[in-house]
């Protein structure tokens, strides 16, 4: 692989041999595939390939990225012995298929002085062992954001976890800043830990969004006016979460002790079972992490609860 060295005075290579802004394979055509090349070329880095596992949708996803990076696709098959000039390797692939898809990839580049990192958020550099032996600087590098179809976040501002090999991390550290994020650094017993709290602020919050739809079917309230009825409650609260904290955005019955309402809540939800459960332990929850009055009462009311859901 040819590589452009700069001298030491230069100060600018991030590893011997790389040049400032290394150049990136990205292997995984998903949605954060997709937001990473497009964020690493605005950036200006130089993208080598995009690569896909097979040669169905997965291909044409990885085509159509490629020509909005202007940049080759290939399936990890295809990949030829030498054929990849990228000084860092990207895998955004499902964390079942970091294994594989390292493998797939492992006889056919020269391993050795490259950096290979993956953006799993539960589980640690070393899924990349096979590589690591080989010669290359591995790491996980997981960004604490949420990517789905239709929308590609800016990574600016972003948090980055990181973990893993001295070097491989210098390079993450640099295209973390040059992206406009902040790499963290996680000790890898910590991982699974760390994810179930991303998936508290933004799946599971997804997922509570869409039993407050629900529930608001009971008031006689479809869904769609009833996402276009909470936004600007959804925004005050998240607004003032970052102005005060849990405590100081906390409003509501139970903040006032009131017992009398939350028994009223929780008969009519009898009708809507799962999101009366949802209830039950964000209620209790409430009650232990969030300052309130009559909190016994409350807590006794919520044990009661859900004992009568079980007895149903």
């Amino acid at each position: 692989m040819e590589r452009h060295l700069l001298g030491p005075a230069d100060g600018s290579a991030i590893l011997p041999g790389m040049t400032a802004r290394p150049r990136v394979a990205i292997v995984g055509v998903g949605n954060l595939g997709a937001a990473l090349a497009v964020s690493l070329r605005r950036a200006g880095y130089s993208i080598d390939a995009v690569i896909a596992r097979s040669r169905g949708a997965s291909l044409r996803r990885a085509r159509s990225l490629a020509r909005q990076v202007g940049v080759r696709a290939l399936t990890d098959a295809s990949v030829a012995l030498g054929a990849l000039r990228a000084d860092l390797i990207w895998f955004c692939v499902p964390d079942a298929e970091i294994v594989r898809a390292a493998g797939a990839l492992a006889g056919k580049i020269e391993w050795k002085g490259r950096v290979a990192v993956h953006s799993s958020g539960a589980l640690n550099s070393d899924e990349l062992r096979a590589l690591r032996r080989r010669g290359a600087f591995v790491a996980s590098v997981h960004p604490i954001m949420t990517f789905v179809r239709g929308s590609r976040p800016s990574l600016g501002g972003v948090p980055f976890a990181v973990e893993g090999d001295a070097n491989a991390l210098r390079v993450a550290n640099r295209i973390i800043r040059d992206l406009g994020g902040h790499s963290h650094s996680i000790r890898k017993k910590d991982k699974a830990a760390y994810h179930a709290w991303g998936t508290f602020a933004s799946p599971l919050f997804t997922a509570l969004l869409a039993t407050t739809e629900q529930v608001a079917g009971l008031a006689g309230v479809n869904r769609g006016e009833a996402k276009r009825r909470m936004i600007p409650i959804l925004q005050q609260t998240l607004a003032n979460y970052a102005a005060f904290d849990a405590a100081g955005a906390f409003s509501g019955p139970i903040v006032r002790g009131d017992v009398d309402t939350v028994k009223r809540h929780l008969q009519v939800l009898r009708k809507v079972p799962i999101a009366r459960d949802v209830y039950l332990s964000l209620a209790r929850a409430a009650v232990a992490y969030l300052p309130g009055k009559n909190t016994r009462a409350l807590m006794k009311e919520l044990r009661l609860g859900r004992w009568k859901r079980r007895g149903e």
